[in-house]
């Protein structure tokens, strides 16, 4: 499962911004600092994506950003944050063409329209990254999206997994079905957090999910969750987006890369600090045939022989005189056993 020697973190600003654009470049100021790779914003139109008559439609249209405010935003971003990849989740067609002209760098497909063949054609047409969202879907539903993709082109694809339940029970994670999502489909697979912000689980499941071999995260970000204004619940604060893209850093550094590589220092002193020698039992004459009963095994601060070498010491005879608790040396024994 794994892609990257880095975790790829997605700082997903959804509608936290609002409606206000002031607030969204807040908020991607945010992301930028706290060391985020991607910023991920939500474009649409709400007249090309809900009916006039649904319950959520108002609320659409008072959080919709214009085109020109997407196109400030995606120029602030190319302009303070060269760093910070852009990633559009889309919902519809015209809003695919809009990100065209700007460009992104990938898009997000929501789990939504897995079963939507038009806009995945149209994503895929693009040759860019699709971040496939899989939460709540079926196997068929996540492979029938995965074939109409590769029908159209080469598009990377990774599969965002995570419930979008605002917040989501940690017993409703399943973390281990990213597993399975890896194994059948052997694609990249990513985790997209929205566990409550004000538990630990904020931080601790996105912490599971790499140890499971994730490499890429996603999490909500706003700039005043007290607010509890639009996608609140799983969001975290800058200060706190910045403890947790730490988090993700500290833990690839303990996790390292899985081959040998030479002691670090810190190693090398636990080594001299913890492991066994062979030490004198008594004070021992010049001269003295060893025996067992001459010797014991104890940490000594000091590198000595290892308790598996003893065999190579008993019976020869020590060519200088040894005290008590001293390390016993190949050069302190004359060569060859005594008869």
């Amino acid at each position: 499962m794994p892609l990257h020697d880095k975790t790829y973190v997605i700082a997903e600003m959804a509608c936290s911004h609002e409606g206000s654009p002031a607030l969204a470049r807040r908020i991607i100021d945010g992301a930028a600092a706290a060391g985020a790779d991607a910023i991920q914003f939500q474009i649409w139109a709400a007249a090309d994506m809900v009916v006039p008559r649904h319950p959520d439609y108002p609320l659409l249209r008072r959080l919709e950003l214009s085109r020109a405010d997407w196109s400030a935003l995606h120029r602030h971003v190319r302009g303070a944050h060269p760093h910070l990849h852009v990633v559009a989740c889309v919902y519809e067609a015209r809003s695919v063409e809009f990100c065209e002209t700007l460009p992104v760098d990938a898009y997000k497909i929501h789990s939504a329209d897995l079963s939507n063949p038009d806009l995945l054609r149209q994503v895929a047409a693009t040759g860019r990254r699709i971040d496939l969202s899989v939460g709540a879907s079926t196997l068929d539903e996540i492979a029938t999206a995965i074939a109409t993709i590769q029908e159209v082109g080469g598009s990377p694809i990774w599969l965002m997994y995570g419930l979008q339940s605002f917040p989501t029970a940690p017993a409703d994670a399943r973390l281990a079905f990213m597993n399975k999502l890896a194994d059948l489909f052997e694609l990249p697979v990513g985790y997209q957090d929205h566990s409550d912000a004000e538990t630990p689980a904020a931080f601790f499941l996105p912490a599971a999910a790499l140890g499971m071999g994730v490499s890429i995260l996603e999490k909500h970000i706003t700039i005043d969750r007290s607010a509890k204004g639009a996608d609140y619940q799983a969001a975290l604060h800058p200060d706190e987006f910045t403890r947790f893209v730490a988090m993700v850093r500290e833990i690839e550094a303990a996790a390292g890369d899985g081959t040998p590589a030479p002691f670090s220092a810190a190693e090398d002193r636990y080594r001299l600090y913890s492991k066994k020698s062979i030490v004198a039992a008594h004070d021992l004459a010049e001269g003295t045939t060893l025996a067992a009963s001459d010797i014991l095994f104890m940490r000594a601060q000091e590198f000595g022989l290892p308790p598996d070498q003893a065999q190579r010491l008993l019976g020869r005879k020590t060519c200088r005189a040894v005290c008590a608790f001293e390390i016993l040396l190949e050069k302190d024994f004359a060569q060859g056993a005594s008869s």
